[in-house]
């Protein structure tokens, strides 16, 4: 009797820690947590009548049901019925939001958040200067559905508000900090589950002071349940590295996240994939922030920082 108390109380002991580590993520990143985005736009907008958004979102995610009163002012819901998210007692329909247009203080955006913006360096102050307004648009429930259907989802609810919001230059997403052109992915012929690292997935670098050291990640992935990607190194052109980065998250999403903690990789050698250079890859906490477990990746001879 002792020895199975002993082990439900293990069990208990192990639910109460994943439920304690999920708490102190940062809500941008929690897995299964809200996906965000803000469509941003230099003038205020209307919101389309509620027949044109029942037909756009109907075109690129199935049937759709309107939810509450649609001529309420300041939101619109929807109930995505091709979508069930899945929970332990019943499945229940992703819903599917989207907030009036409100005004948008690009100046709250600080430095560091800015520096991150690699997708559209030449055009970012200028958006964040001349953007005042955004539509803030969500999802509920998504974290029940299965990785690779959500981001697909998420991909087809972003085509369907850029073609329901055209006046919308840029979309920021706030769970990763990636801001990209709207027109970019307006005429992107992209499909599938690509989609999601290109336009959400924000590949980050940052230099260590006083070293040659850099510190490359990924931000964006944890919100399908994916841990996101580290390098930590010197000695080769970031350049690669965030190629690389790029490669292996369109990969593990692809492939359902094969990669194993102790599994190795292949390197880079001139830029390029060499399956003769193998780097192993563990699971670790970020050296950056937010906190959040990251698949780490030793680069061999180019490894910075004290490993086992």
């Amino acid at each position: 009797m002792g020895l199975f108390k002993s082990r439900e109380k293990k069990a208990e002991d192990k639910r109460q820690e994943a439920v304690d580590r999920l708490r102190d993520f940062d809500p941008a990143i929690r897995p299964g947590g809200v996906f965000v985005v803000k469509l941003l736009m230099r003038e205020k907008c209307d919101m389309p009548c509620p027949q044109r958004m029942q037909d756009v979102l109907s075109r690129h995610l199935g049937r759709i049901e309107s939810i509450g009163d649609q001529d309420e002012k300041g939101f619109r819901g929807y109930a995505a019925l091709d979508y069930m998210a899945g929970f332990s007692d019943r499945e229940v329909p992703v819903q599917l939001c989207v907030l009036d247009c409100q005004p948008f203080d690009g100046g709250q955006i600080d430095e560091m958040q800015r520096s991150q913006m690699w997708d559209c360096q030449g055009e970012r102050d200028r958006i964040l200067s001349e953007c005042k307004y955004a539509v803030l648009a969500n999802d509920m429930l998504g974290g029940g559905l299965q990785t690779q259907v959500r981001a697909n989802m998420l991909m087809d609810y972003v085509e369907a508000l850029l073609e329901l919001f055209p006046s919308c230059e840029a979309v920021l997403c706030h769970n990763s900090g990636k801001m990209i052109m709207a027109d970019e992915i307006r005429s992107s012929a992209g499909e599938g589950l690509n989609r999601y690292i290109r336009f959400c997935v924000n590949v980050r670098l940052f230099n260590i002071n006083g070293t040659s050291d850099h510190v490359i990640d990924t931000l964006g992935l944890s919100l399908l349940y994916v841990e996101d990607l580290q390098y930590h190194f010197h000695g080769m052109d970031p350049n690669w590295v965030v190629n690389h980065a790029y490669n292996m998250a369109s990969y593990i999403l692809n492939n359902n996240c094969p990669i194993k903690d102790g599994d190795t990789i292949d390197g880079i050698a001139e830029g390029n994939l060499a399956q003769d250079i193998q780097w192993k890859c563990h699971f670790e906490d970020a050296l950056v922030g937010p906190a959040r477990t990251v698949l780490d990746v030793c680069m061999g001879e180019y490894a910075a920082g004290n490993r086992q």
